[in-house]
């Protein structure tokens, strides 16, 4: 196995793990908005109805919110990299021997001997220039640009399946546990994807849980005592 082989899957492992990492965080965006407008209304009024409308709207208009902020986040960093590899190769074709110095002196801080360095980048020159050039001095793989598309079909997703949570939970339970239940319900889910996200980015997970469920919970105490007021004043 080639160290360049081997450099490229750890490239790749780590860029499918940022774009989980990237949809859990979606959907703990989806449940603490959601959750917050279901309970901000359920302060309101009993009335179901005047539940599952506010809900629904909240998904869809989060669900298109992320994902345009995503399409236009991700264009633009598309954008940078077409950028970047478009003047890599007019440099390459313009003054190729002072780019082939260039790939060595960024092998030689990588550790290799001076000889060595030399010999392997004029292997990686023959072999492609351009995406060795790339990979080593812009951090960037040619054949694996960032899609804006995919990128906001995942945040919409990713987003929709975290808001159904407190929506599900607060129109299926019965009245009596309709509260109660959707913070419990809302409680694990904060838990668990605080828990992944910490995980999938090296950080203590325990911490990162309580955090993300203290802030989602006093997102929905603050929603509901708001929605209980409102309710209060406009009977």
């Amino acid at each position: 196995m080639g160290h360049g082989d081997a450099e490229e899957r750890a490239d790749g492992l780590k860029n499918r793990l940022n774009w989980l990492r990237a949809g859990v965080l979606g959907a703990n965006d989806g449940i603490v908005s959601t959750a917050g407008v279901v309970m901000g209304v359920a302060g309101a009024t009993t009335d179901t109805t005047a539940v599952l409308i506010a809900g629904v709207a909240a998904l869809v208009a989060g669900a298109i919110s992320m994902a345009a902020g995503e399409y236009v986040s991700v264009s633009t960093q598309r954008d940078t990299e077409e950028s970047l590899i478009a003047k890599e190769r007019r440099e390459l074709r313009e003054m190729p021997e002072e780019e082939l110095r260039e790939l060595e002196g960024f092998l030689r801080e990588r550790g290799l001997a001076p000889e060595t360095a030399a010999e392997v980048a004029e292997q990686l020159t023959d072999r492609d220039a351009l995406r060795a050039h790339a990979a080593l001095e812009l951090g960037i793989d040619v054949d694996d640009l960032t899609s804006p598309w995919s990128a906001a079909w995942a945040s919409m997703v990713s987003f929709t399946l975290g808001a159904l949570l407190p929506l599900l939970a607060i129109m299926l339970l019965p009245d009596g546990a309709r509260i109660w239940g959707t913070v419990l319900t809302v409680t694990v889910a904060l838990a668990i994807t605080g828990w992944t996200s910490a995980r999938l980015g090296y950080a203590p997970p325990g911490r990162a849980a309580l955090r993300n469920v203290a802030g989602g919970l006093l997102a929905m105490l603050v929603t509901y005592v708001v929605g209980d007021l409102l309710g209060t004043q406009l009977r």
